[in-house]
């Protein structure tokens, strides 16, 4: 492992959630970061901060089409929208993304004989009938659903991953992110974190969808960026979920965001939407014992900072 060597590392969607916060941590490393984004759900507020460093470069890209470069040690191929909100906006699209641009980047990978990682999702588990989720559950998807462009876009991304691995013996990781908040989540995406802070905020009544008993597990974007660079630096090429276990349900999440905010919000209850998942939580031993990570941020210190950061947004 090379840990310590300075590194030319592309990240696609790197003006992204995630990839933003990626960004950051790297070029303060030292590392040469090229960003590539098409600025669809990015945003150049998330990285103007680091065009300050000469060791930054941005780059406005749609994977989709070829990109080509040489001396690229790394790649972090993160692009590709999130929520559903973005994701259904232009489903073709998505899948675009997830086949016809993760071909290309592994291509840029083989000819750079770079490592390259795949942001895969707890999606491809879809409606878990196993709980908690572990990495050899081949989840239970609907193929048909409004869901399934970003579902089986994924799916079908590890599937090149593994197959450009074992044919052409490329460097490949494979992580499977379940759900992540924190500072730069865009207020219009859709996801329940951001919703229910910002309705919070403005005391507006807090939307939850189904009965509010459904679950997930949020894990702080803090840990999730420690987990991407622990799995790049490992042998191994997973697939690795990276998420925290501690399961809650959509009534409690906005019980705790009520309170945070000092909110004076009422909760109305309105139809699950089409294949959303009843209960979502990661078994995590594999990233434990082979990446020695787990999540350190609790919940509620976690949504404070995300709190404080939509106050200012």
């Amino acid at each position: 492992m090379e840990e310590n060597k300075l590194k030319n590392i592309l990240i696609t969607g790197g003006a992204g959630f995630i990839g933003s916060h990626l960004c950051k941590i790297l070029v303060e490393s030292g590392h040469n970061v090229i960003c590539l984004d098409n600025l669809l759900t990015g945003s150049l507020s998330n990285i103007q901060n680091l065009k300050k460093y000469k060791n930054f470069e941005f780059v406005k890209h749609d994977i989709i089409e070829p990109y080509f470069r040489d001396d690229i040690d790394e790649i972090y191929n993160l692009a590709c929208p999130a929520s559903p909100v973005h994701y259904q906006y232009n489903p073709i699209k998505t899948i675009k993304t997830c086949t016809i641009g993760v071909i290309n980047m592994l291509g840029l990978a083989k000819k750079n004989n770079a490592k390259i990682l795949q942001a895969s999702t707890s999606e491809i588990y879809g409606d878990p009938e196993i709980h908690p989720q572990r990495e050899d559950y081949n989840g239970n998807v609907n193929t048909l659903g409004f869901r399934s462009c970003y579902d089986e876009g994924k799916r079908c991304a590890e599937t090149l991953f593994m197959d450009y691995n074992r044919e052409h013996n490329l460097n490949i990781k494979i992580v499977r992110i379940f759900n992540t908040y924190g500072p730069n989540m865009t207020k219009n995406d859709g996801r329940v974190v951001s919703n229910f802070i910002l309705q919070a905020l403005n005391n507006e009544i807090i939307t939850i969808y189904g009965d509010g008993s459904q679950t997930r597990s949020f894990q702080y974007i803090d840990d999730l960026i420690e987990g991407l660079i622990k799995m790049m630096n490992s042998d191994n090429i997973g697939p690795i979920n990276l998420g925290n276990p501690e399961e809650l349900s959509m009534t409690d999440l906005s019980a705790m965001v009520i309170r945070l905010t000092n909110s004076s919000s009422k909760i109305v209850y309105k139809k699950l939407p089409q294949d959303d998942p009843k209960r979502r939580q990661p078994d995590i031993n594999l990233a434990k014992s082979i990446l020695d990570w787990r999540p350190t941020i609790d919940l509620e210190t976690g949504l404070q900072k995300t709190i404080n950061y939509f106050t200012h947004y």
